[in-house]
């Protein structure tokens, strides 16, 4: 049998499941319920490869590399794509190993490590997702599109759940669909509104650059977030902000939005060692560019009697939450000014409770989740 075909095996994989509790220090890495655990989230620890560790842990880095470099090229689309995720949570040997592999979403379009979902998006094409809403809990759960169907749930990616804070609301969002606190291991961020629910602020739960300066409000505190990057620090950064505005005259159209993010770097160093290590290393001018988007206006269709835009059947449910994203402003591309044709983010409605969401580059999966959120609730100063 292949070294391959052996990491592949069902005995290979029984061998993670069945591990003593005494050895679990020993062995490669706890494993935690939930789809967050498949993308190496939810507190799984890495341990050192030694003397003391098996075999397999000790293996040749040059087969090692090449094992990675065949289960990278064949596993391209989940669910077999958490083999990858397997390999890289086996010690810390192994996930050097896979760091050096597997590149950033940006140039691959692939989601692999729970990195990825800060990281922005492929440039080429837009990732395709689902926003599936409870409103009896007041949660969302964002999933990646694995088909084409609209009733697919797709691979688990975000939970968000709306909370009162006072006169305020504010949603937590987290890599457990389980665990929606912020004092939570799996919580990432969370998104802030105003009394009126026009202007959102984004929180992320990390260090996204160096040096960013937590929030002072007294809402902000340091928490217990590990899932992302271990090695940054944790609290409440501000990213971004979500401006509706006011519709004083009561006029006829679409809600109007405009937002302002920080967004993150794309990661094409001459390396793909670690993304987030890059990030961590540029100055903050060139770690997070600048990006102003608006919502692209729609037209009226007179035999509809409606505004439309097209959403290349992405959206079948006229509704005044739909929108579409372009830039007006990207500090990445020359001159600094955006694509106003080129969609970066679309939200619209396909089912009582689910809705889609594509985004591409320079918008991170949880910067287009957070924006998404602002859409839900009655604005009335704004339709």
């Amino acid at each position: 049998m292949s070294l391959r075909r052996a990491f592949r095996s069902r005995k290979f994989s029984k061998s993670f499941r069945e591990l003593k509790p005494e050895d679990e220090d020993k062995g490669p890495g706890r494993r935690v319920g939930g789809d967050s655990a498949e993308m190496g989230g939810g507190g799984g620890r890495v341990v050192d490869c030694d003397s003391s560790s098996p075999s397999w842990s000790s293996m040749l880095p040059e087969i090692l590399g090449e094992i990675m470099r065949r289960v990278e090229a064949s596993e391209d689309r989940w669910p077999h794509r958490r083999n990858v995720v397997a390999f890289a949570c086996v010690c810390k040997r192994w996930r050097d190993i896979a760091k050096e592999i597997v590149q950033s979403p940006s140039r691959t379009g692939k989601i692999t490590f729970p990195s990825c979902l800060k990281q922005p998006g492929p440039r080429d094409f837009a990732h395709q997702c689902l926003i599936k809403r409870n409103k009896k809990t007041s949660t969302f759960y964002l999933y990646l599109a694995l088909t084409p169907s609209f009733t697919d749930k797709g691979k688990f990616l975000f939970a968000a759940r709306r909370y009162r804070n006072g006169a305020h609301a504010e949603y937590i969002i987290s890599l457990d669909a389980d665990d929606l606190s912020q004092g939570s291991n799996a919580y990432v961020g969370k998104l802030s509104s105003d009394f009126l629910g026009t202007n959102f602020t984004i929180y992320d739960g990390q260090q996204p650059h160096t040096g960013a300066k937590p929030s002072s409000s007294r809402s902000s505190r340091r928490v217990a977030s590990k899932q992302i990057s271990p090695q940054v620090p944790a609290g409440s950064f501000e990213v971004g902000r979500v401006s509706y505005k006011f519709n004083l005259l009561k006029s006829r159209g679409p809600r109007r939005m405009v937002c302002s993010l920080n967004c993150p770097c794309s990661g094409d160093s001459s390396s793909d060692k670690s993304v987030d290590d890059y990030r961590m290393k540029q100055p903050e001018s060139t770690a997070s560019g600048s990006t102003v988007l608006k919502n692209k206006a729609p037209r009226w269709h007179e035999n509809l009697q409606c505004w439309c835009l097209n959403f290349h059947g992405r959206v079948t449910v006229a509704s005044v939450k739909n929108f579409q994203l372009v830039a007006t402003m990207d500090q990445s591309q020359p001159g600094g000014k955006g694509d106003e044709e080129l969609v970066l983010l679309q939200f619209g409605k396909v089912g009582d409770d689910t809705f889609t969401m594509d985004y591409r580059q320079p918008l991170s999966a949880f910067q287009a989740f957070a924006i998404c959120l602002t859409s839900f609730g009655t604005k009335l100063a704004c339709e």
